[in-house]
C-alpha cells in the first residue's frame, strides 16, 4: 500500500533519475575536453568545493585515487590558510561549485590562474564566477530539486556525483585499469576479500599433509591429523600429483584399511585451481562440489602441488 512517505520516496528517486538521463544525453566534447586535459596532467588531480558540494568532492577525490589516478581533496577554506602549497604546477584543479559562486572557492581559483595550473569546473552555471575562470567546463543542467522547494541540494548533488565518477571511470578505462590494480589499492574489507588470489591464502610448504603414493596407510592416517586439513595429498617420488585421499575415501575403504596404501585408497582425479585464481572462484567451486579444500597446482604442467586452499581461509577473510 502506498503512504505520503513512500510517494514521497519516488518522487524524488524518479527525480533525479530522470535529471541523471538529462545529464547523460547532455555530455558534449567539453567532458571529452577534460578527460584530456587529467590525462596530461603529470601530477595530481585536486578535487575542492565547500558544503555538499564538498562533501560529493571527497568522494570524486576517493573515487580517483581507488582507480589510478592520484587525486587528493583540498578545503577551499582551508587553501587561503596555507593549503594552496598542497598544489603544484603540475597538478590539475577539479573544482565543484552547483552555483560557481562559492566565496570560498576564489583564492583557490585565483592562485590557479595565477600559475597556470589547469581548471576543470563542475557547474550549472557556465556564466558564473567559476565557469568564467576554467579551462573547461563540465556543465550541470539547471533542474528542480527533488525536495520540491528548490532549497535542499539533492538533484544538483546526485548529478555532481554521476559525473564525477564518469570522469573517474572514463579515466580508469584510458589506462586500462583491471581488477588487479584495483586490488593493490583495496587490499581490506570485503572488497579486498572479493578481490584476493588463492595464492593469498593458500597453505604452502611445510604446512601441507603430503605423503607418497607407496605409503601406508597408517602414514597417510597419521599425517591426516597432525595437519588438521581432513584431507592428505598423495604424490610420486618426484613430487608429481597422485591423488588425495579424504574422509570419504576412508569411508569407502574401511575394510581392511590399515592393510593398504596411500595408491589403494586415493582419488586420481581430485578437483584442483591455479594459485592466480581468484579465491572467490574457489569458494564457488568448494560449495558447488561440497568439499572443504583445493589442492592448488601451477598451470606449468609440472602438475607439483603449489598448495592448498581450506574454506575456513576464505571464510576468515570474509568470503564464502
Amino acid at each position: 500500500m502506498n503512504t505520503p512517505f513512500i510517494d514521497t520516496a519516488r518522487r524524488v528517486i524518479r527525480t533525479e533519475a530522470d535529471a541523471l538521463t538529462i545529464l547523460a544525453d547532455g555530455l558534449d566534447d567539453r567532458f571529452r575536453q577534460a578527460i584530456d586535459l587529467l590525462i596530461a596532467t603529470r601530477g595530481r588531480v585536486i578535487v575542492t568545493g565547500i558544503g555538499k558540494s564538498g562533501h560529493i568532492a571527497k568522494k570524486v577525490a576517493a573515487t580517483l585515487a581507488s582507480t589510478g589516478t592520484p587525486a587528493q581533496f583540498v578545503h577551499p577554506a582551508e587553501a587561503s590558510h596555507g593549503d594552496l602549497g598542497m598544489i603544484t604546477g603540475d597538478d590539475v584543479v577539479l573544482a565543484i561549485s552547483n552555483s560557481g559562486e562559492a566565496p570560498e572557492l576564489a583564492n583557490l581559483i585565483s592562485y590557479s590562474r595565477r600559475f597556470s595550473i589547469p581548471l576543470i569546473g563542475i557547474t550549472s552555471r557556465e556564466a558564473s564566477s567559476l565557469g568564467a575562470q576554467c579551462d573547461v567546463v563540465l556543465l550541470l543542467p539547471q533542474l528542480p530539486e527533488a525536495c520540491g522547494t528548490g532549497v535542499v541540494p539533492s538533484t544538483s548533488t546526485t548529478m555532481t556525483l554521476a559525473m564525477g565518477d564518469a570522469v573517474a571511470i572514463a579515466l580508469m578505462e584510458n589506462r586500462s585499469f583491471t581488477a588487479e590494480h584495483f586490488r593493490e589499492f583495496h587490499p581490506g574489507g570485503k572488497l579486498g576479500a572479493r578481490l584476493s588470489r588463492v595464492a593469498d591464502l593458500m597453505h604452502t610448504g611445510d604446512s601441507l599433509p603430503v605423503v607418497k603414493d607407496d605409503a601406508p596407510m597408517s602414514d597417510a592416517l597419521m599425517m591426516m591429523s597432525s595437519k588438521s586439513f581432513g584431507v592428505v595429498i598423495v604424490t610420486d617420488g618426484a613430487g608429481s600429483l597422485q591423488g588425495i585421499i579424504t574422509s570419504g575415501d576412508l569411508g569407502r575403504h574401511l575394510d581392511g584399511l590399515m592393510s593398504k596404501t596411500t595408491r589403494d585408497v586415493m582419488t586420481t582425479t581430485p578437483v584442483t585451481i591455479a594459485p592466480d585464481a581468484l579465491a572467490e572462484k574457489a569458494v564457488a567451486i568448494m560449495n558447488d562440489r561440497k568439499i572443504t579444500c583445493l589442492l592448488v597446482i601451477e598451470p606449468n604442467g609440472t602438475n607439483v602441488p603449489a598448495g592448498l586452499i581450506h574454506i575456513h581461509d576464505c571464510l576468515r577473510v570474509g568470503l564464502g
